[in-house]
């Protein structure tokens, strides 16, 4: 039974678990799908995994660019609901909506433009076999970025009306048809990468017209009308960019990082370089109900700023992190409870074997203790509009500890390949720490973006 102090909060225990379960669904639909993809393209063979790889990570990047976009659409959005402005709230949606779009279609002639860049200089050397593969998926799979940047505007809309399950639905349905679409083309018609990047296009363009439609509806709180002839509000534009620029700055030179220090892993071998993918993908699966509720925390303190509220959103923070504290230790039980059968389809060498059980396990520990101070307290920072700080920290921070420490660590110290995570978890600490001084300080409750 709700308390009378909950009755005034603007968000219930009930309206919580409405907005966090559904990201926490979508996001793993998301991790499990990418893992099933590698799975089947693995049965093409060792070129197909490595050229779909090559340019899954290029779309990671673009996809993050998007993710950043409408994360500062939704917080301006957000903040305008919290004020009762919904005329200037849905003007906001159908700005991030249209901008979104005008991008993607720049970046998708831009992708075509560079891919012989991208796919003879960015990864170094590759055999003319994996280049194929890469070529073969970038030329259909670059199609679909238009349809990537518009469902997630469209999910970050419905997402800030404090509906997550049409997204997680759309989703499901989506990733089903992705999978059932792997399976036909790549196992039965035997169509190689193409019958992987076939179902990708058709899914992430599916799921970006359901959600369009959807949001067309007359009733919805932030309707999506004709954005294609609406013509710019520069002055909103600029608000959305204020917060969305710098995030999507950060989340670029992340990209960026990760190529750096991939580089570092390939010095030491297979066993390494296999221990660090499959540790990867293993512990996004640990961490994926922070990432979940990162989303919907982003969409809790837009409203209390928006409000002028900053009592409730540093409620909020409080309450969402001591979730994400258990959420953690349920997720990397599960994730360890898992591992000898996750370990076993992948048939590591023993070596590799024993470098994965210490990067899941020493990963687990240090996320539950630190991650919500240097991943959480950010998306506060950016709802209420303070998006300059925190890429700040974030870039010298990467530079400074996760690039830097990864060749001390790696090559200095001669820890090899687990350097690398070690400089990591160095990041963490470090921005954790200016995090929370920059929290307590609170100069982040003086940013006004509306």
């Amino acid at each position: 039974m709700e308390t009378n102090l909950e009755k005034k909060r603007f968000f219930t225990n009930r309206d919580l678990f409405s907005l966090f379960l559904p990201l926490t669904i979508e996001q793993g639909l998301e991790y499990t799908v990418g893992m099933a993809a590698s799975m089947m393209v693995a049965q093409v063979g060792e070129s197909a995994v490595s050229g779909v790889s090559l340019v899954d990570f290029v779309m990671a990047l673009i996809i993050s660019i998007f993710a950043a976009l409408a994360t500062g659409g939704s917080v301006i959005a957000g903040q305008y609901l919290g004020r009762k402005e919904d005329d200037r709230a849905r003007k906001a949606a159908n700005q991030l909506v249209k901008a979104s779009f005008v991008l993607s279609l720049m970046i998708t002639v831009l992708l075509y433009l560079c891919k012989p860049l991208i796919l003879h200089n960015l990864f170094g050397e590759v055999t003319k076999e994996v280049e194929h593969a890469a070529n073969q998926y970038f030329m259909v799979v670059a199609i679909s970025v238009p349809f990537l940047a518009l469902y997630n505007a469209g999910a970050a809309i419905f997402r800030t009306m404090g509906n997550a399950k049409l997204p997680m639905k759309i989703m499901i349905i989506m990733n089903i048809l992705n999978v059932a679409g792997n399976a036909l083309l790549v196992t039965g018609f035997h169509m190689g990468v193409i019958g992987v990047a076939i179902p990708t296009l058709v899914s992430r363009a599916g799921a970006a017209l359901i959600i369009l439609v959807i949001a067309h509806k007359k009733d919805l709180e932030l309707r999506i009308t004709n954005f294609v002839t609406t013509p710019f509000d520069f002055s909103m534009l600029k608000r959305i960019l204020n917060i969305g620029a710098p995030f999507g700055f950060e989340n670029g030179m992340f990209y960026l990082g990760r190529l750096v220090v991939l580089s570092i892993v390939s010095i030491f071998g297979t066993a390494s370089i296999a221990a660090n993918s499959v540790s990867g993908t293993i512990v996004m699966f640990e961490v994926l109900p922070g990432m979940a509720m990162n989303l919907g925390l982003s969409v809790i303190i837009s409203r209390c700023v928006g409000a002028g509220d900053y009592e409730q959103a540093k409620y909020y923070k409080k309450k969402v992190r001591r979730i994400m504290h258990i959420s953690f230790i349920i997720s990397s039980a599960i994730v360890l409870a898992f591992m000898p059968l996750i370990l076993k389809v992948y048939n590591l060498s023993a070596e590799a074997n024993s470098m994965t059980w210490t990067i899941v396990i020493a990963h687990a520990v240090m996320m539950i203790l630190i991650w919500p101070s240097g991943y959480m307290l950010p998306i506060v920072f950016r709802g209420a509009g303070d998006a300059k700080f925190p890429m700040i920290v974030s870039i010298v921070s990467m530079i400074l500890c996760r690039i830097a420490l990864s060749y001390v660590f790696a090559l200095g110290f001669h820890m090899g390949m687990l350097g690398t995570w070690v400089a990591m978890f160095v990041d963490w600490i470090v921005k954790s720490i200016i995090y929370e001084w920059h929290y307590k300080k609170d100069s982040w409750t003086r940013f006004q973006v509306i």
